[in-house]
């Protein structure tokens, strides 16, 4: 069995359905469950009815959610054929929308929009996408059954942000889902959706579906798990940046996440945990180019002399710098420091120290003068804000000398404001001026992937 998970651009229209229908007859041997996003747009759009609905204007957010149906329903003529299969989606969709409007209609009397409702909401996208594909793939003769995720995947209250509760989810997906995939159906279902133990609707937040598809894929003990996007895998650099960025065939869990930590934007970093546990690969595909073979992501890859493998970037990040020379040799410096982040719920990005001083970095500043307020309590704090990371990562990194040499002669130009190296030491990160990002990563890639000979590891960016 394998879990294959489309992202909103995999579904957009009614081609790239079509593309996703082949895609699943392909692969219906290997007895796959297909974890679906809303169509690429439909939850900003369903956000922005929401906040508009907030704002008091109830006219605007409906507009929206109409202009919303229009698309689902152009999409749903477009890609199926039978027509009463067509009008009877319609019905639904439209009493959908009709519930959608309401909701709208309440917030706007109300003036207040919670998350709670706010779940309720965002979460018909993946409900719309997932019905039209179910449909979809029935008039197509594919044994196909529609499971509502909210049946399976159930988490705590903290709605915008559930936590799945994993043991329920894991007795229920063996319960609902394996007696169905074992019989040869194929099921479609959501990501991102969930619900809490009393029925109400839940979303994962940030990166839900692919999470979805994970947890899925560990609880059921998947052959791996497929996440189908819009770009062919792992690159060694974002393209954009460096035009010359190769496709990764393989990389490790580790390597993975560091990546999509510090700024790559195939996976999210808590996607790949339920597999990295139940070690179950992870390829990422391009549902544009379904030929090509992806990037697998596998907890060992065979060993290579390949120290860096791709570099990352993260934009938007503030520095915190806390020097106390009262603390010179006490203890509980850090401890003091890090209450005050964590009573904020701030994360932090990476921490560099000496014996009287301490900086971090940060990217969300919405709490940052209450930080920097607390912090100035015990000790002097400077802010330094439009900063942005690099990351470097390798599994080789390690054992191999001289990588740090050449990270530092291809930035000998370039102002580092922090450095800092991961325990696992698998990367490191520099801290620089947000303004020389774009410069410094085409400089590290011209250094360790376009001056070296041409390794099995790499494949150009589009090729199979």
């Amino acid at each position: 069995m394998i879990v294959m998970k489309y992202g909103g651009s995999s579904v957009e229209d009614a081609r790239s359905m079509r593309t996703v229908i082949q895609i699943i007859r392909r692969e219906q041997a290997r007895k796959p469950i297909v974890v679906l996003s809303a169509i690429a747009g439909a939850t900003n759009a369903l956000l922005q009815a929401a906040q508009t609905a907030k704002g008091g204007n109830l006219d605007e957010a409906i507009l929206v959610l109409n202009n919303l149906l229009d698309r689902h329903v152009t999409l749903m003529e477009n890609l199926i054929d039978d027509r009463p299969t067509v009008q009877q989606l319609i019905l639904s969709l439209k009493h959908r929308f009709e519930e959608l409007r309401n909701l709208c209609r309440g917030i706007a009397i109300l003036g207040e929009l919670t998350n709670r409702s706010l779940d309720a909401i965002v979460s018909v996208g993946e409900l719309l996408s997932s019905h039209i594909l179910s449909e979809a793939l029935r008039t197509q003769n594919l044994p196909v059954k529609l499971v509502d995720a909210r049946t399976f995947m159930i988490t705590d209250s903290q709605f915008a942000a559930a936590v799945p509760q994993f043991d329920i989810i894991h007795a229920k997906a063996k319960e609902i889902l394996e007696p169905l995939v074992s019989s040869g159906i194929i099921v479609v279902t959501q990501g991102f959706i969930a619900a809490n133990r009393q029925g109400i609707t839940t979303t994962l937040g940030r990166g839900g579906s692919d999470y979805s598809a994970s947890i899925i894929g560990a609880a059921l003990g998947a052959e791996e798990i497929q996440i189908w996007t819009d770009v062919d895998g792992v690159l060694t650099a974002d393209p954009r940046i460096a035009p010359a960025a190769q496709k990764l065939r393989m990389i490790s869990f580790r390597e993975a996440a560091e990546l999509a930590y510090f700024g790559a934007k195939v996976l999210h970093p808590s996607t790949i945990l339920p597999a990295v546990k139940k070690d179950i690969p992870v390829v990422v595909l391009n549902s544009k180019r379904p030929e090509n073979t992806g990037t697998r992501i596998v907890s060992t890859p065979p060993k290579t002399n390949i120290a860096v493998k791709s570099i990352a970037c993260k934009r938007g990040i503030t520095v915190v710098n806390v020097q106390s020379l009262r603390m010179l040799m006490a203890y509980g410096f850090l401890e003091s420091i890090f209450s005050v982040f964590n009573k904020h719920q701030t994360p932090v990005d990476l921490v560099s120290t000496s014996e009287v001083a301490v900086s971090l970095t940060i990217d969300n500043t919405s709490t940052l003068e209450n930080i920097v307020a607390e912090l100035s309590a015990f000790a002097e704090v400077s802010v330094l804000e439009n900063q942005g990371i690099i990351c470097i990562v390798g599994d080789q990194m390690r054992s191999t000398a001289g990588v740090a040499a050449n990270i530092f002669q291809a930035m000998r130009e370039i102002n580092l404001v922090m450095i800092s190296q991961g325990s696992s030491e698998i990367n490191l990160s520099l801290v620089i001026d947000e303004s020389r990002i774009d410069e410094a990563v085409r400089r590290l890639h011209k250094q360790f992937f376009e001056s070296i000979p041409s390794s099995d590891l790499f494949e150009p960016v589009g090729g199979k």
